[in-house]
């Protein structure tokens, strides 16, 4: 069987057209035009502003132009993770999909379905012929991963909607009325390349099989760190008599992302060869006994390199390692205001060799307080500010903050119940969603997020819960037949 062939039909298949094509942040010109085709294939209007963003209009249906209009909105771009011995061209090459009893997951790489199957649903809805429902605005953004940069640069009076719908969450019966707000920090080390020193064993040291993970959803899960277990082993080598030298050190990939993979190729004194080799086993039996249920798949390797003609200057090398070792990551604070709620955190995403002898450490804060969102951004730069590097940050993003009293909020949680008898949770997420940067421009907007079940986002891991795609389809139909008129 493959997804075409699943239930509901409509859904499914668009599902599949989606993972067809080609769409990583900052290059969805492919997935847009499709999206544009589609629209003037069932005769629907579309007009798309400067950032990039599309629009595709449906009238309401006979009897239902009184109604207020409904924004459902998605993103089209995907994080492109894939394993490392994964052959994939994200920028031209299709998602490959299977069936896993219950689930629908990649070969290797992300899935997608964060946010595609958003984007697949908005279609159905568009392309239906048998629902009722009022005028529906289906807003597309793009770089929604990468920045919200689609979301941000959106125009006033682009949109006319009244209730916005977000179909970007990850848990089916679940209805969000809240995100964290976050923002970037980089850390940039200049270095001065230095002749490799003579009698040094040299090795690459790599931490693999991870399960990564999305930066906000996933921090409070106890999973392992690439970037911060190596520098956990590498840090008593830069302290003493080892002779530490530093040529090349990568690890993780994007700011939203937990960092799956990391390495660094090391020298040190010939002598303290076979203890390096003892430490290693030592310390991974170590981590592997911190990990063993969050991150089963934990390994740290050991090779042996020819020797290096160049290293990185002791001094930046040394200061490299220990920021990274001081750097805090996860979760830093719990909400006050809802139980189980993370309120701020802080992701060590990446480490990375740069052109002009640079290195830079990207870092993302995330926190539902503004004050404390403030506070982890400057202990992180404070960090890396006592290394002597460069700290620069990003504009960031608010959060949103939840309206217990909405009107949708309430006849979502009406309709759920008639529907599957049990009432749905009401949540806020520490992830961060673009519903935030519509109210700054759109204030009068009520807005909900919902969606299927979908778990280990921003990781090959990634997969969605099939029955769970039926149930989050019929609840969405049914939230537009029966959207109360207004008030």
């Amino acid at each position: 069987m493959t997804i075409k062939e699943l239930q509901p039909s409509a859904i499914w298949g668009y599902f599949h057209d989606i993972t067809q094509i080609p769409r990583p942040s900052k290059k969805e010109e492919k997935i847009l035009a499709y999206l544009k085709e589609f629209a003037s294939r069932h005769n629907l209007e579309a007009k798309q502003d400067k950032a990039g963003n599309l629009l595709i209009t449906k009238p309401a249906t006979s009897g239902k132009e009184a109604l207020p209009t409904v924004i459902l909105q998605s993103h089209v771009d995907m994080v492109c993770e894939k394993n490392s011995d994964v052959e994939h061209d994200f920028d031209n090459d299709p998602i490959e999909t299977v069936i896993e009893g219950d689930w629908v997951k990649a070969k290797g790489t992300t899935l997608g379905a964060d946010n595609g199957i958003g984007v697949a649903a908005q279609l159905a809805v568009l392309a239906a012929d048998d629902l009722s429902h009022g005028k529906i605005e289906a807003l597309f953004t793009i770089d929604e991963e990468t920045g919200l940069t689609g979301a941000n640069s959106l125009e006033k009076g682009f949109m006319t909607g009244d209730i916005l719908i977000n179909l970007d969450t990850e848990e089916e019966g679940e209805i969000y009325i809240g995100c964290a707000g976050g923002r970037g920090t980089k850390a940039y080390f200049h270095y001065k390349p230095k002749n490799a020193p003579k009698n040094r064993f040299w090795f690459k040291v790599s931490v693999k099989g991870l399960r990564g993970g999305h930066s906000g959803s996933d921090i409070d899960k106890k999973l392992g760190n690439a970037n911060k277990l190596l520098a956990r082993f590498l840090y008593p080598f830069t302290r003493g008599k080892y002779g530490f030298n530093l040529v090349e050190i990568t690890g993780g990939n994007l700011h939203n992302a937990i960092a799956r993979e990391a390495y660094a190729v090391v020298g040190v004194k010939e002598k303290y060869k076979e203890e390096v080799r003892v430490k290693l086993n030592r310390f991974l039996a170590e981590v592997q006994e911190e990990y063993k249920k969050s991150d089963p798949g934990l390994a740290i390797h050991l090779e042996t390199m020819p020797p290096a003609t160049k290293v990185i200057k002791k001094g930046t090398s040394k200061k490299l390692i220990r920021s990274l070792m001081a750097c805090p990551h996860g979760v830093i604070g719990m909400s006050q205001e809802m139980p189980g709620l993370v309120e701020t955190s802080t992701n060590l995403a990446s480490i990375k060799m740069m052109d002009g002898h640079v290195i830079e450490v990207g870092t993302s804060q995330r926190s539902s307080v503004e004050s404390q969102k403030k506070q982890v951004v400057q202990m992180v730069a404070a960090v890396f500010e006592l290394a002597g590097a460069k700290v620069v940050h990003n504009d960031g993003y608010p959060g949103w903050a939840p309206n217990p009293d909405s009107n949708i909020l309430r006849h979502a949680q009406a309709v759920y119940k008639r529907l599957y008898d049990k009432e749905p949770a009401v949540k806020a997420i520490h992830a961060g969603l673009e519903c935030g940067l519509f109210l700054e421009k759109y204030p009068h907007l009520d807005m909900i997020s919902i969606g299927p079940d979908v778990t280990d986002v921003h990781s090959p891991d990634e997969k969605m819960k099939i029955s769970s795609v039926g149930k989050f389809w019929d609840f969405l139909v049914k939230l537009l037949e029966e959207i109360p008129a207004r008030g």
